[in-house]
């Protein structure tokens, strides 16, 4: 396998471990504590090494699991004091934590592959390079990590997939039918730290929160049912990691940026063009409702003046513009979709209702 093709499965592998979480992140509007893990957990990765005095010490792996349920412990007790909102706790706990991790790296890590440029950064191109053995078979350590998380992550959700639906959108549910919202909660908390963690060294904490929080984002403008909805986030980060290695390759820019990059253009896509929930979709159907209600009032209207003795008058369209103060072209793109949908005729210059309009008007 070639490095550029592995690079790409990496980027593909990490995309799906970061999405599945990730859904449960943004459905909880828990995006901003993602970003916070992203980025205290190496005050785990900094802790551990201190202790072992290795980086390929599994107390990595405990340190950051261990630092991200401590942030959102700290989070949930500085918000929970009701002094501060949840945004705020977050803005106090994340900084704090990830400052201490830099001072720490600055004065005793130096020397070693440990700094804060490879942790927030990351470079994907070098993860080929750094390769470890496994069965027998020489891969990429990114690519055994990433791909370890992948699994994990999917074995979780399948095994718990009821209760962190029900935790998600019913917690008081969730706590009358037996099941504790609390243990849920810092089991994602956990999941997502060891992602977080996984993905540090070959794309950085940038592209981490990036694949985490984009993907399902856009796929929750897309749809309303959570299976797909998983399944659409997957799909997104995927293609996002694939689209930015080529845009990478071609404007020779950093890969794991165009990643990013790639996924925030799909998620403004989505954002302006979702068939329900984009701004264009939502402007269309402010418009349709704006104009079915004028047709109403158009027909009520007509309704209260026809057969009366100033009807040619209330009925003319021009007095449609001065009764109720309709601009010109608003108004007979009002009386022509009256026309169109048979509530309305005319009678010479006056305006007539049909029997269903009629029907219509006295309904309402």
């Amino acid at each position: 396998m070639t490095p550029q093709l592995e690079v790409q499965l990496i980027a593909v592998i990490i995309a799906a471990a970061c999405a599945l979480p990730g859904v449960f992140l943004v459905l909880r509007r828990m995006a901003m504590l993602s970003d916070a893990i992203s980025h205290t957990v190496l005050l785990g990765i900094v802790l551990a090494y201190l202790i072992s005095n290795s980086l390929a010490s599994p107390l990595l792996f405990v340190g950051t699991a261990a630092m991200g349920v401590i942030t959102v412990w700290l989070v949930e007790m500085v918000s929970g004091s009701r002094l501060v909102r949840e945004d705020a706790a977050i803005g106090l706990v994340f900084p704090a934590l990830f400052s201490i991790a830099v001072l720490l790296i600055s004065r005793y890590t130096g020397n070693i592959h440990l700094d804060t440029d490879s942790v927030l950064l990351g470079e994907l191109a070098f993860a080929p390079f750094d390769r470890i053995e496994l069965l027998g078979i020489d891969l990429p350590r990114a690519l055994i990590f990433g791909g370890g998380a992948l699994i994990l992550n999917a074995i979780l959700l399948a095994l718990f997939y009821k209760e962190l639906k029900l935790a998600t959108f019913d917690p008081a549910l969730a706590a009358t039918l037996g099941f504790s919202p609390a243990i849920i909660h810092y089991g994602l908390m956990t999941s997502v730290s060891l992602t977080a963690v996984t993905a540090f060294d070959a794309v950085g904490s940038i592209l981490v929160i990036a694949l985490m929080v984009a993907p399902p984002a856009t796929a929750y403008l897309l749809t309303d049912r959570l299976p797909r909805m998983i399944g659409l986030s997957v799909a997104i980060g995927v293609a996002a990691a694939l689209s930015g290695y080529w845009v990478a390759r071609w404007f020779d820019v950093s890969i794991a940026g165009a990643m990013a990059t790639m996924a925030g253009i799909g998620f403004g896509a989505a954002w302006l063009f979702a068939p329900q929930r984009g701004i264009v979709a939502q402007a269309l159907q402010h418009r349709s409702r704006r104009e079915r209600f004028a047709v109403q009032m158009l027909t009520l209207h007509l309704l209260n003046h026809e057969s009366t003795g100033d009807a040619a008058i209330e009925c003319h369209p021009r007095h449609l513009i001065e009764e109720l103060r309709w601009p010109p072209a608003f108004a007979n793109a009002i009386v022509r979709r009256a026309e169109q949908s048979g509530l309305v005729r005319r009678q010479g210059d006056v305006l007539c209702l049909t029997e269903q309009g009629r029907a219509l008007a006295r309904d309402l």
